[in-house]
């Protein structure tokens, strides 16, 4: 029996989510746009008939900037299957099997991401599907589009097991700095009030590593075409410088 399989890849995801840090650990926590850039011969409009019926669709994907060195890799550089990961929910620090987790480190690398569909268009010569809630990053391929089915999709009495609640929000402030470059990046045009609404949001859902705790310690985000810098106290987080890139 052959214990491997390969799939197409159909379009690439566009996203301001430009690096791995800051992605929402779900989808559907951040309210940002994306689209999916669809290729040949899959961005043939006759294959999203009947799509704009359905208000949410399943995203598959691929995790294709994984670090391969990463010690929680789950097949490690020998290709040996590791079965514990740590996921960042419980700290970082405790290990849990790797199919009772979301990892990204697992054995077929695969994602899946419900996201809300907006619409599908055709942009100069491409194709493109526009969604949002999406937690993936700028680049990755996609592998297959499926319509979200509330009555066999949802499952309201459902056990989440040690992520029971959805994370913490944080309130997110502006030093008087970081005012005057966001208002003077909106007069020139370089960023709209759009993106900095998304970046409040993926702010809020405090993306640094459960494991780290110092509150005057300095985080750099790029997200869309800014690059943020900020702190993390307990209940807020502070932007005090930021520039286009």
């Amino acid at each position: 029996m052959n214990d491997q399989i390969s799939m197409p890849i159909i379009g690439y995801m566009c996203s301001p989510f430009v690096e791995k840090f800051g992605i929402p650990r779900q989808s559907n926590l951040v309210n940002t746009t994306s689209y999916i850039k669809l290729i040949a011969p899959y961005d043939d409009i006759n294959a999203f008939q009947g799509i704009e019926q359905f208000s949410h669709l399943w995203l598959l994907w691929q995790f294709h900037a994984n670090d391969v060195k990463k010690s929680d890799n789950a097949v490690d550089k020998a290709g040996i299957f590791q079965p514990m990961i740590r996921p960042p929910r419980l700290g970082g620090n405790q290990k849990i099997g790797v199919f009772a987790s979301r990892s990204m480190y697992r054995p077929s690398q695969i994602g899946l991401s419900v996201v809300q569909f907006l619409e599908v268009k055709k942009v100069k010569d491409e194709l493109r599907l526009y969604v949002r809630g999406a937690d993936i990053l700028d680049g990755t391929p996609i592998v297959d589009i499926k319509p979200y089915l509330a009555y066999a999709d949802a499952i309201p009495d459902a056990v989440s097991g040690y992520a029971p609640d959805a994370p913490q929000i944080l309130q997110v402030v502006w030093s008087e700095e970081a005012s005057i470059q966001k208002q003077k990046l909106l007069n020139e045009n370089i960023c709209t009030e759009q993106i900095f609404q998304e970046l409040e949001q993926v702010l809020a859902q405090n993306p640094k590593p459960a494991y780290q705790n110092d509150p005057e310690r300095v985080y750099g985000l790029s997200f869309a075409n800014l690059n943020v810098k900020f702190q993390i106290s307990e209940e807020t987080v502070k932007i005090f410088d930021m520039y286009s890139l």
